[in-house]
């Protein structure tokens, strides 16, 4: 498909989406919009146990869900590079029975995003499609098993039969990502059992992680192929109500520490002088999880840094009392926004501690940040 035609599909299903799931949306609110408006008629998320493999695949009666890698890897020389590939599922209308013969009347929508950092640089890609085969033009999905996730030719899929190995690809306009991700360790179930709250009151995600695999590949930067390895890091969650109103963003970071543990917290900002909720899990190199006392997850900003418009908190100093660890964060540059429909700050970050279990890589996401 040209790009221009590309461009015109994917303004005319955003404008869609944006009007199925509810109210006209202002240009400072759009990364958050369907995040968080009511979810009548779709299926809420609550306590419960996940079942694989079917949990892999789309979950068409949630009304939002995404698979999420993030990965910090670097070239033969050791110079660092990150790259984001995720896949977002969202539904204009719950699920009824009556499913359309024709995919271009599918309410399930489709829209990747694909990011590549190194130190000087940023670029980031969007791509939409309706679920189904659009007769060539574009198409979209996700199966369980053997497990797949693609829209066009981006790609998440497992390499045969078995979940793992995985192997991502994208490519957008002489920039590119092929990786081969392994481990030779588990799924870690995020929350309870893999029921995420994301509020005080109540209510959540199912949240399930990756955060042990190993990657190995390429990168295309401007039509210049780089080998590059390193870590990697999957999410999955879907919900109906990922936010509620009193909610105004988040905070998140996903931490590879050079311990061989992993990190993972993350700051529900209120809105309005409503109460933060926090979350935080250190996980061990075997897996096993040790959740954090949320009254005991202290996150500092050190610097806000002016970008797109918002003063973004890019460098940051962690205090975790119950393990006595103390870390600071810091993005690897400034400028690693993601100029999408649904614009946010997503990067690679460089973590700096006296102790190995407190130094290492990772990805920090901010959202919500108003105009300045």
């Amino acid at each position: 498909m040209s790009p221009w035609l590309r461009v015109m599909l994917g303004g005319v299903t955003i404008g869609l989406l944006l009007s199925a799931c509810g109210p006209t949306v202002t240009a400072d609110r759009q990364d958050l919009a369907v995040l968080a408006q009511e979810a009548e008629g779709f299926t809420q998320a609550r306590p419960g146990r996940p079942r694989f493999p079917q949990d892999h695949g789309a979950h068409p009666d949630y009304r939002i869900e995404w698979w999420y890698l993030t990965a910090n890897l670097q070239d033969a020389a050791g110079r660092p590079y990150g790259a984001q590939w995720t896949l977002f599922r969202f539904a204009t209308r719950p699920a009824d029975g009556d499913v359309p013969d024709n995919p271009w009347q599918s309410p399930q929508v489709f829209m990747g995003h694909f990011a590549l950092t190194t130190p000087e640089a940023h670029v980031a890609f969007q791509r939409y499609a309706r679920g189904g085969d659009h007769a060539g033009l574009a198409r979209a999905g996700a199966r369980a098993q053997p497990f797949a996730a693609w829209l066009d030719y981006w790609s998440l899929a497992s390499a045969g039969e078995a979940w793992l190995p995985l192997q991502v690809r994208a490519r957008q306009y002489g920039y590119g990502l092929q990786l081969r991700l392994q481990s030779d360790r588990g799924l870690v179930l995020q929350g309870e059992g893999g029921f995420s709250q994301k509020h005080p009151a109540g209510g959540g995600s199912w949240y399930y992680s990756h955060p042990f695999l190993e990657a190995s590949g390429e990168l295309q930067l401007d039509n210049q192929t780089i080998p590059v390895h390193g870590q990697a890091w999957l999410d999955r969650e879907w919900s109906s109500q990922f936010l509620r109103p009193d909610q105004a963003g988040w905070d998140w970071f996903a931490l590879h520490l050079e311990s061989g543990e992993k990190l993972l917290l993350f700051r529900l900002r209120g809105r309005d002088g409503a109460a933060d909720f926090r979350h935080g899990v250190l996980i061990a190199q075997d897996g096993r999880k040790r959740q954090l006392k949320p009254r005991e997850i202290l996150l500092e900003p050190l610097r806000e840094t002016l970008v797109a418009g918002r003063r973004l908190p890019l460098r940051w100093k962690i205090q975790l009392p119950e393990i006595g660890r103390q870390l600071e964060v810091e993005a690897l540059h400034p400028n690693q926004w993601m100029a999408l429909d649904y614009a946010y700050w997503e990067g690679a970050v460089l973590v700096r501690g006296e102790h190995a279990d407190s130094r290492g890589v990772g990805y920090l996401e901010l959202t919500g940040y108003p105009l300045d």
